[in-house]
């Protein structure tokens, strides 16, 4: 097997070929006996299916051989010696698989604790922050932008706003009937008519019927007289005395006046006095319950 131009052998020929390589694979020549003799026999396969593979490659082909064991060759075929050697190469093969997964797994979870150690150090609120930040900083370039073409960034930025959101965003401003805290009582009424107002659902089968029924008159001008000529329904009064009771109920919560014990005792001589012996009475009521009594039964000591 020289380096010049290889021909392609019969296919008998090939076979009686294969069978001449298995017998010089067992009995090499010049190859002794012993570990000697194995490892020289291991060497010569080897040079010899380099060979093979260098002379497939130069016609073009593939090699009829890949190595040790060749597929010609059967477990049976092979020697102790040769099947201890294959299995061994395969464990190492699987062992050095397995110890690349292992180092790609070690590198995987140390980036993955760097990244977490990054993030536990950062503060509670980062994200938003971030956020934050980009936004305000694309809010400035698109702002320079405006300014460098000479347009007015709020109109720019409303033209970019759709409808839905413009929606949205009113809805957030408008609070339903904020309470800001009592300022004066008109103020407390006007707040007191709009949460009422908003309560009421309007009943249209009524409307229409009393539209129908009023005629010119269900739209009044200044020159109409309607007092006195509507007669409210049943169901609306009900409806307007149970509002005033919940009003009641709800005021009567909110109340801090506290309820006056006609046939309690009287051990004061004003407010003031009174405040302080009720504070007196809930820390030390328990520890002078008994001279209490004894003063009131006149057996005190």
């Amino acid at each position: 097997m020289g380096g010049g131009a290889v021909a392609l052998l019969p296919p008998f020929q090939l076979l009686t070929r294969q069978a001449n390589d298995v017998r010089r694979l067992r009995h090499p020549e010049g190859s002794g006996s012993g570990r000697n003799g194995r490892r020289r026999s291991l060497l010569w396969w080897r040079r010899r299916a380099s060979e093979r593979m260098a002379a497939a490659a130069a016609v073009g082909g593939a090699p009829p051989d890949a190595g040790p064991p060749s597929p010609d060759i059967s477990e049976d075929q092979m020697t102790p010696e040769e099947l201890a050697a294959q299995k061994r190469e395969e464990r190492l093969r699987k062992f050095r698989e397995l110890h690349l997964k292992r180092n790609e797994a070690r590198k995987l979870n140390h980036q993955e604790v760097v990244e977490e150690d990054k993030r536990l150090k950062l503060p509670a609120n980062w994200e938003a922050k971030k956020s934050r930040l980009e936004w305000e900083l694309k809010v400035e370039e698109k702002k320079k932008e405006c300014l460098a073409k000479g347009e007015d960034y709020e109109r720019v930025k409303l033209l970019e706003v759709s409808a839905e959101e413009a929606e949205r965003f009113e809805r957030k401003k408008k609070k339903k009937n904020p309470d800001l805290g009592f300022s004066d009582y008109a103020a407390a009424q006007l707040r007191q008519y709009q949460r009422l107002t908003k309560q009421i659902k309007p009943d249209l089968e009524q409307y229409e019927k009393l539209r129908v029924e009023s005629g010119e008159e269900f739209y009044p001008t200044s020159n109409s007289l309607l007092h006195g000529t509507h007669v409210p329904c049943k169901e609306g009064v009900d409806r307007m005395v149970s509002d005033l009771e919940k009003q009641i109920q709800k005021r009567e919560k909110y109340s801090r006046r506290r309820p006056y014990n006609d046939d309690a005792d009287i051990d004061y001589i004003n407010e003031r006095n009174a405040k302080f012996n009720k504070k007196a009475e809930r820390f030390y009521g328990k520890y002078t319950a008994e001279i209490k009594q004894n003063l009131e039964r006149g057996t005190a000591v």
